[in-house]
Order: C-alpha cells, then sequence, then structure tokens
C-alpha cells in the first residue's frame, strides 16, 4: 500500500502538474531502482545506529532512538525501495491517458481530485496492478534486507532449510509454496482484469497542457516528488559516500578490482545470451508458424515470476542429477564437465530469470515496425535471414541496446540466486556486499555498493529519455 501510494502521487504529480525541478524528477524517482533492497536495508541500519544522521536528527529534536531492525522497517525499506514499479507503470498510463476523458469529466464538474479517483485511476487500475505485482514478486524474491533485518520469510527459510539445516526436501517444500503462492497473484491480476478492454491514446490524440498550479500547491507538489526521492535514493546514497570516505583506503585494491570485473563479465555475458535467446523467441515463431514455438516462448518468458532462490534450486537438482550421472558413466575419472557449481549453470539460470526482462521492450520495438518492411523485402527475393540482418536488425538497436542495459543491471544486483549457483571461485558485487554486511563489515559494504548503483544510472536515464521519446 506504502509502495502505491508513494508511486501513484509521484506519477500523477510529474504528468500533470509543472513544479519546479519537474525534468530532474522525472527521472529522479525511478533511481531507487538502481539500489538493491539489501543495499538501501543496510544504509538505513546505519543511519539509526547511534552516530547515524537521522538518530542524531532524532536527538536533536527530542525524538527517542528508533528502531528499524524489525518487520516494520523492512516494510518501510522494501516500499520506498520498489515504489518506482508501480511509478513507472503509472506514469506510463498517465502520459497515454486520452485528454478527451479527462476534458469530459471537467465538463461534468469533476476537477481536480474527484477526475483523479473517478476516471484517471479506473482507467489505470491494470498499469497499476501490474506495478505492484512486480512489487509482490520483488519482495517475495528479497533475501538480503529481510536476512539482515532477522525477519522470516519463504526466502529466508530457503537458505536456512538448504545450508544452516541440511534438509534440501524442505527446502524444496518451502521453494513449492513460494512458488504457488506466487501463481496466485498472477491469477489474481488476470482475474481482475476479466474481459474488461483498456485503450492507451495514440500519438494523434490531443493531450491536455501541463496544469500551472498556485504557489502553495507546487510546494505541495515538490514535497510529493522530493520524498520518495529523499527516501529511497539521496539517503542511502549519502550514507554509502560517507562510510566510502572511512573506508577506502582498506576496500579499493586489486581482490576488489577482480571482482569488479568478474561481476562486469559474467552479466554482460548472461545479458548477451539473454538478448539473443529474446531475439529468437520473438522471430522463432515468425519464421515458423508451429504453434508449439508460441506456446514455447510464453512459457520461456515466465522465469521473471520465479524468485532467484527457488530457481536457483530447480537448476541445481537437475544439474546434480547430471553431474552423477556423468561421474558415474566415467568411472569418477573426468570430472571436467560438471555443470553444478560452475559458471554454466549460473548463466544458464540468470538467462531463465531475466528473459522477460529482455522480451519485453525488444517485443514491442519490433511490433512498431509493422509487417509492410519485412513483407516488401520478401517479395524483392531476401530471405528470412537476410531481411532481419538488413531491415529488422538496424531498426532494433535501440530496442537491444535498453534491453540489455536493463538485463545488465538486474543480473548485477541479484543475491539470492547468484549465492546458492556462484562458483567457488567466482565472487560478484552484490555477494560481496552481502558478505561484508553478515560478517558486520556493514561500512566497507560501500564500495562494491556504489558500485552497483553507479551501474545501474546509465539505463535509469536511458530509460526515462525513451519514455519522454514516446509520449
Amino acid at each position: 500500500m506504502f509502495s502505491v501510494t508513494l508511486g501513484v502521487s509521484s506519477a500523477w504529480a510529474v504528468s500533470r502538474y509543472n513544479f519546479p525541478l519537474k525534468k530532474l524528477f522525472e527521472w529522479l524517482l525511478i533511481a531507487p531502482l538502481t539500489i538493491p533492497s539489501y543495499i538501501t536495508a543496510y544504509t538505513y541500519a546505519g543511519l539509526f545506529d547511534y552516530g547515524g544522521a537521522l538518530t542524531d536528527i532524532g536527538s536533536y529534536l527530542g525524538l527517542p532512538k528508533l528502531d528499524i531492525l524489525n518487520i516494520y522497517g523492512l516494510i518501510f525499506i522494501l516500499s520506498i525501495s520498489l515504489y518506482p514499479y508501480v511509478y513507472v507503470a503509472s506514469r506510463a498510463i498517465f502520459l497515454y491517458q486520452s485528454a478527451r476523458l479527462i476534458e469530459a469529466s471537467n465538463i461534468l464538474g469533476n476537477k481536480g481530485v474527484k477526475t483523479l479517483f473517478r476516471v484517471v485511476l479506473p482507467m489505470a487500475r491494470p498499469a497499476i496492478f501490474g506495478g505492484v505485482l512486480l512489487v509482490i514478486m520483488e519482495v517475495l524474491n528479497d533475501y538480503g534486507a529481510a536476512k539482515y533485518y532477522g525477519v522470516n520469510t519463504l526466502t529466508t527459510g530457503i537458505f536456512r532449510a538448504w545450508f544452516a539445516l541440511e534438509e534440501p526436501n524442505t527446502a524444496v517444500f518451502i521453494s513449492i509454496v513460494l512458488l504457488l503462492l506466487l501463481f496466485v497473484f498472477v491469477l489474481l491480476e488476470r482475474w481482475q482484469r476479466g474481459k474488461r478492454s483498456f485503450q492507451m491514446a495514440t500519438k494523434s490524440s490531443i493531450r491536455l497542457p501541463a496544469i500551472q498550479p498556485s504557489k502553495t500547491e507546487r510546494v505541495f507538489l515538490f514535497f510529493i516528488a522530493f520524498t520518495p526521492v529523499l527516501f529511497g535514493f539521496l539517503f542511502p546514497v549519502f550514507q554509502l559516500l560517507k562510510w566510502l570516505a572511512i573506508t577506502w583506503e582498506k576496500t579499493v585494491s586489486s581482490d576488489y578490482l577482480s571482482i569488479a570485473i568478474q561481476s562486469v563479465g559474467i552479466a554482460l555475458l548472461a545479458a548477451t545470451l539473454t538478448i539473443l535467446m529474446a531475439v529468437l523467441s520473438i522471430y522463432m515463431p515468425k519464421w515458423n508458424r508451429l504453434r508449439v514455438l508460441a506456446g514455447s516462448t510464453k512459457l520461456a518468458t515466465l522465469g521473471y515470476t520465479i524468485p532467484g532462490a527457488v530457481l536457483a534450486i530447480g537448476v541445481m537438482l537437475p544439474t546434480l542429477q547430471i553431474d552423477r550421472w556423468f561421474l558415474k558413466f566415467n568411472q569418477g575419472t573426468n570430472t571436467m564437465f560438471l555443470l553444478n557449481g560452475t559458471i554454466i549453470s549460473l548463466v544458464y539460470a540468470y538467462v531463465i530469470r531475466f528473459l522477460a526482462v529482455g522480451f519485453k521492450p525488444l517485443q514491442a520495438s519490433q511490433l512498431k515496425l509493422g509487417k509492410s518492411l519485412e513483407e516488401s523485402s520478401r517479395l524483392l527475393g531476401k530471405n528470412t535471414i537476410r531481411t532481419f540482418l538488413k531491415i529488422d536488425m538496424p531498426l532494433l538497436k535501440t530496442g537491444i541496446f535498453s534491453a540489455l542495459l536493463l538485463v545488465f543491471v538486474d543480473i548485477m544486483k541479484e543475491l539470492p540466486l547468484t549465492l546458492i549457483l556462484k562458483p567457488y571461485n567466482i565472487n560478484t558485487l552484490a555477494v560481496k556486499a552481502y558478505e561484508y554486511a553478515s560478517d558486520e563489515l556493514i561500512m566497507e559494504s560501500a564500495l562494491p555498493s556504489l558500485t552497483i548503483i553507479i551501474a545501474g544510472l546509465l539505463p535509469v536515464i536511458f530509460l526515462n529519455k525513451l519514455l519522454l521519446n514516446d509520449s
């Protein structure tokens, strides 16, 4: 509910009104997505610790010290970290909504807040609920924040059963329960949508100009936009920079550089393979009319709905079995081609989990091309592959690049899946930040955390520019 309030209110403010620094807030409101929720959790633990900035402010105001390491603190952390999913979905629908509907509502006497609640929000319900579904998926996938705050969740239960208690059957059972719970939420989203049809306004539609609010209203709108940015992005970055100033001499080393190179290399490799699979998933059903291919494409893109810990176990169990068969076949003499605990299984899991992230923007870009160019090329005697390379690829390069960036950032941030499947001799920035925090070296986690954030800012700015160009 907190994520919905922050996301919808800020999206409505920047979509419909002019106020100071509006252009800056349009992309800053997406910026919390660059900070993984477990990193935000670490920073707020420091902000509310003794000597922390927020504790000092509270002491100056005469307020008691606030204990944030509990379930209520976790709810707050996940809300300010994940509201951008609702913001992006809501802002997109607000930008595309037909002005004629709002004009008709205004003529009928429903202005301002009445129009928002009686016309705009009912029409935007599918987009908002879609954003909420993404928030729910990310909450169920979270491990680092819940573990650090001492809150028992299904995901922490999977790790505890698998590693601490050494009961893989229990971990598998919890994974099945978590997976069923996710499918319930997906079915709920389909049910609430029902057979209702929601049509977006086209670019040719008349659009209402941005409202020029009064001075008091501009202050209020600025507060609405600034609050989530302050708590979701500025406070965590401030705390990380403060920690980095204290610990950079210890953390900036050849080991850090090696881990950064490994993280970027693995993320680039997995992102490239994911985009390749996304392109094949889009074009194979077009090149071959078999219905099985179209159905398998829809099935393949369901990986993002599966939490990382569940997917990791789903990959680990069959690879373990394959390795046992291989060792039995070779009588234990050749271990060169084992799958479990190798980079192969890790990258494979990344591709499954983030295929939908690359598939959606690519599919949207491909649908904009239409069929006329492809049909013209075929009439001129060009085969399918040559048409794709000469016509589709140049026109899709922006969509491919944006999809590659989005997948790259998600892989850089991924923690539960990486913790379970990564090889012993491989480390990533996300895992290193988690290890520092687990070892009570929370200040040392600043450097890998800031590196992840910097790697994620470019796609956020790029995504915002694409959204503005399409509006």
